[in-house]
């Protein structure tokens, strides 16, 4: 089942994926509550179990706290927090009645993990979902249900690249992933005993290093930022990314 508003890349992407399987398409905003009750509810109708469910979608205002909307600030908190949560809470019951195994995972960020000026919300919210993981796997030890949150870095899509202006410099001093490598990422988690991949994992050490010693973080962070604006301007230059 793919999910997303936009109708019209959804069937893009079905119809590459009808020629090996059955694919249903439904346009639906996750932040309704009855529409992720009615996408439950049909996936268990159509495909006989709910099995897997991947918390991808996000959505990200940009800027200083005392300058985003409170309507986008909400808006934030809504689309990343709330509604994984809330899909989270609603799907469990079915994977209580699956036979086989059964998986949800939540795409949080790396934003996540650090505190991100000009992302304060967005990054809060990845870090309450990546919090909340841990605990909902705590709660759901011995039944089956796998929990996992796999926190990315800078990924090659329009999220990021669409604006790379508006995207904090820092963001870019990190190794860039594809939309693939995350994708792989997170059908290993399904079936892995890991509950949390950060990626790359090199970044995830860094990012750990900072919230352990943020004394260490304040020093680095303007070679940090030297290094992402460099990435930028090769990125908007046509350049090849270094490493």
């Amino acid at each position: 089942m793919l999910v997303a508003r936009g109708q019209d890349k959804l069937e893009k992407v079905a119809a590459q994926l009808r020629v090996k399987t059955r694919v249903l398409v439904v346009p639906m905003d996750v932040t309704d509550e009855r529409a992720c009750a009615r996408l439950l509810g049909k996936a268990q109708q159509t495909f006989g179990s709910v099995d897997i469910v991947i918390n991808n979608a996000g959505y990200h205002s940009r800027g200083l706290v005392e300058e985003v909307s409170t309507d986008d600030l909400g808006r934030m908190i809504d689309v990343n927090l709330k509604a994984p949560v809330m899909l989270c809470r609603m799907a469990v019951p079915y994977m209580r009645e699956a036979t086989g195994g059964t998986a949800i995972i939540n795409v949080a960020s790396l934003a996540g993990r650090v505190a991100l000026g000009g992302a304060a919300t967005y990054s809060a919210t990845k870090f309450a979902l990546r919090v909340f993981t841990f605990a909902l796997a705590d709660e759901l030890r011995g039944t089956g249900i796998k929990l996992a949150v796999v926190s990315p870095g800078p990924i090659d899509t329009g999220f990021i690249m669409s604006d790379i202006d508006s995207v904090a410099d820092i963001t870019f001093s990190q190794p860039i992933s594809t939309a693939d490598e995350v994708a792989k990422e997170i059908l290993r988690l399904c079936g892995n005993d890991k509950l949390e991949r950060s990626m790359p994992p090199s970044s995830g050490f860094v990012t750990t290093l900072s919230y352990l010693f943020p004394s260490i973080a304040r020093r680095v962070r303007p070679k940090l930022e030297r290094k992402g604006r460099r990435t930028k301007r090769r990125l908007k230059s046509g350049m090849p990314n270094e490493e």
